[in-house]
């Protein structure tokens, strides 16, 4: 069974270059949205308020969309949204993964849960308890300590190190 990342379902253009979005899992958050507009010179267009007061949902609220187009995943939005607020989204906890080597077979184990809870947390079906991102960062900085990466069996970094 796939989870259904969270769509969005409704738009608020507010000024500040934000929004504010609900979302298909009923969650509801204000995102500012000012400087990942700045790091991108392709949406210059998006700092005009007139422009950016056309944000509307995307199709099928995969996107959020503006009248230059449908510029922002709504996975990202939502990504934004959590951290934002100081929580931990699924983008950090892929990040995680990423930056330590690791499948998702092999964080689960890292860190001590399920594959099948750890999927529901990447998939954004379950928000991330803030001990499961503790001890993610406990297990990076004990990696970093002894001076190694996971290299387990299928994991991204042995097959790197087998090429």
């Amino acid at each position: 069974m796939r989870a259904e990342f969270p769509s969005l379902i409704r738009v608020e253009p507010l000024p500040g270059q934000r929004i504010h979005a609900a979302f298909s899992d009923g969650a509801e958050m204000t995102v500012e949205l000012g400087d990942k507009i700045a790091s991108l010179p392709a949406l210059v267009a998006l700092a005009e308020p007139a422009v950016f007061a056309t944000a509307s949902v995307g199709e099928y609220g995969h996107n959020l969309a503006f009248s230059i187009g449908e510029v922002f995943g709504a996975d990202n939005v939502y990504a934004w949204g959590i951290e934002q607020r100081g929580e931990t989204s699924h983008a950090m906890l892929w990040e995680w993964m990423h930056r330590n080597g690791l499948t998702q077979e092999h964080a689960a184990e890292a860190i001590g849960i399920s594959r099948r809870m750890l999927n529901c947390y990447l998939a954004a079906a379950k928000p991330i308890p803030k001990t499961v991102w503790l001890a993610c960062l406990g297990f990076e900085a004990e990696q970093k300590r002894i001076g190694k990466r996971h290299a387990g069996k299928g994991s991204r970094a042995s097959s790197r190190a087998a090429v």
